[in-house]
Parts: structure tokens; C-alpha cells; sequence
């Protein structure tokens, strides 16, 4: 009998990548998704596939959530609402709490484990040079909206480890560290990498928030794939933290250059310097640099991220290219 796993936003970017690996690894796979951010065509290709699944529902509707999820081995949870830089902070916390809430609720009736997605902006203010597991979780100030979606998640972590202790229910945590790659979504919800391209492609004003000297590190949709695959089939680490990312760090402003001269751009960008005191509410904090520590991944895990940036971004733009020549 195939391990059955529920993906919760599944039908999503990263959520749609990992069941097709898991379907190529011989699980049975059911992608749940309101499709409030996912889109079927990401799963079209998996929908005649006997051991795939689609159901349409909401994780703050735990009835139904309980329905599909019955005789599940695993839950990996990636449904979320992402930073809410021009306000909607109410859905960021409502969603991802209630939905965590639901999802451990679930988990416990049916003892499954729980795969929970995280983010590595529950590191928020930290200084450190590189961000470690066990590391110290800085927050901004409360009247600040940017801090609801590293609050919520943080909140789904704490529910994660109450759970376990409470009632045995097996977790691990992932948090992750700006994933890219073909099916992301087109707007900063799908971070910077999506924007920067169309404006490139179409020839476009870039728009840069603050100066663009904020660093992060990117890491290709495969390679995180391959780190949750691991942790799913690694029963013995339940109960640990990881980062899933990789060390080529870059700021945002060397990654628009980069992002021209990878898409054989002859212009230079044309770039705005957005203020955040620009945004909707006014309120708005970053983090400087973004960079993991990926030891534990790579110790217990094997985790070792194969895609550079450049080839990476190689890919992205290829496809980013069809998807904008299909809408000509």
C-alpha cells in the first residue's frame, strides 16, 4: 500500500513541484488548494494520474479538510497567506492560524505526521551573519503589518512542537529561504525574481524597494524539493528545524544586472527606487541580509543544493519568456 500525502496548497508553486516528485517516487498524492493562489494548470498534467487527487477546499474549513485527509500518512502544509506589504494583514494572520490550528487538529485525529512550512522570516531583525535553527527570532514592532506573516508563522511553529509534546504527533519544520523557478507566481507574491524578469522582457521600469542593497540567497524549486522529499522520508528527525536554502547571497540591485544580462537584454534596466514610506500603510521594515546556515540540512538531511543562480535564473527566464509570448 503507497504512503498517502496531503499537500496543502497544493496546487501552488512549490506544493505542485513536490507532487510531482512524489508522484515519480511512487506515493499517492492528494493536492488540496482553494485556488485563491494556485492554479489548476500547474496540476492539469497530474489530474488523469490514479494516484493523484485534487480537492478544492479551503484549510480554514476543517470539516472538509478532515474529509480529505483521512487515511493520510502525511500532511505537508504549505498553504499560506505571504507578507502583506500594501495591507490584508487580517487574511495573512487569519488564514495561516486558523489554518494551522485546523491542520494539527486533523493531524492529531488521524495521527499523521505534519511536514510544516515555515519561512525565514521568523529570523525578522536578527543580525547574525548566518541564520542557524536554534538561533534567537527578533521581531519588529507590532504596529508594523510587514511582521503579521513572520508572527503567524512563528505562531504555526509553536503549534507545531505543542502538538508533538501534547499529543505525539511527529513534526518537522522547514523554513524556507526565497524559492524561484517556473510557475511561481508572476507578482511579488512570488518574490522579487517574477517582477524583475517581466519588466526586463517587456523592457519595463524595474521598481527597486528602499536602495536594493538588501542581500538574500535564492534557491531553485528542485533543490527545495528535494529537501522536503528528505525530511519526509526521514521518520528518525522528527522534531527538527531546518533551513532549505543556499549560501549565494546577492543583493537586490546586482540581481536586476544579473537578471539583464542572463536574458540577453542590450538595454540597461531602467530602475525606480521605490521608498517603503511610499507603501499603502506607510509602515514597513526589510531585512538586510537573508543568508542560512544549511549545516544541519546538509549533516542529516544530505541536503546539498545542486542549482547556481545563474542556471537557475537561465531556466526562469525561458519559461517566464513563453509564458509572456503566450499572452501576446
Amino acid at each position: 500500500m503507497k504512503n498517502k500525502i496531503v499537500i496543502t496548497g497544493g496546487a501552488g508553486f512549490i506544493g505542485s513541484h513536490l507532487g510531482d516528485a512524489l508522484l515519480s517516487n511512487r506515493y499517492e498524492v492528494v493536492a488540496v488548494d482553494n485556488l485563491s493562489m494556485g492554479k489548476i494548470e500547474n496540476i492539469k498534467h497530474n489530474l488523469v494520474n490514479p494516484d493523484f487527487r485534487f480537492e478544492k477546499v479551503d484549510i480554514r474549513d476543517i470539516e472538509s479538510l478532515k474529509k480529505v485527509c483521512k487515511d493520510a500518512n502525511i500532511i505537508v502544509h504549505l498553504a499560506a497567506y505571504k507578507i502583506p506589504r500594501y495591507g490584508n494583514a487580517v487574511e495573512t494572520l487569519l488564514v495561516n492560524g486558523e489554518g494551522g490550528v485546523n491542520v494539527f487538529k486533523v493531524a492529531k485525529e488521524f495521527n499523521c505526521k505534519v511536514v510544516l512550512a515555515s519561512t525565514s522570516d521568523v529570523y525578522g531583525k536578527s543580525e547574525e551573519s548566518f541564520f542557524q535553527e536554534d538561533g534567537n527570532l527578533i521581531m519588529g514592532p507590532s504596529y508594523i503589518p510587514r511582521w503579521s506573516y513572520a508572527v503567524s508563522k512563528l505562531f504555526e511553529e509553536h503549534l507545531a512542537y505543542a502538538y508533538q509534546d501534547a499529543y505525539n504527533i511527529p513534526v518537522n519544520i522547514i523554513r524556507i529561504f526565497e524559492c524561484y523557478g517556473p510557475r511561481y507566481h508572476l507578482s511579488w507574491w512570488g518574490g522579487p525574481i517574477p517582477v524583475f524578469i517581466s519588466a526586463i522582457l517587456s523592457n519595463k521600469e524595474v521598481e527597486i524597494h528602499n536602495d536594493g542593497k538588501q542581500t538574500r540567497c535564492f534557491i531553485y524549486i528542485s533543490d527545495l524539493v528535494d529537501g522536503i522529499i528528505s525530511i519526509i522520508e526521514k521518520d528518525k528527525l522528527s522534531g527538527e528545524i531546518f533551513n532549505l536554502g543556499t549560501k549565494e547571497e546577492i543583493s537586490i540591485l546586482d540581481l536586476v544586472y544579473l537578471i539583464k544580462d542572463l536574458s540577453g537584454s542590450v538595454d540597461m534596466p531602467k530602475i525606480k527606487f521605490v521608498p517603503y514610506s511610499s507603501f499603502s500603510n506607510k509602515k514597513y521594515e526589510d531585512i538586510k541580509k537573508r543568508t542560512p546556515d544549511i549545516t544541519k540540512a546538509g549533516n542529516l538531511l544530505k541536503f546539498a543544493p545542486k542549482m547556481s543562480l545563474r542556471e537557475g535564473l537561465l531556466k526562469t527566464i525561458d519559461w517566464q519568456r513563453g509564458i509572456i509570448k503566450k499572452e501576446e
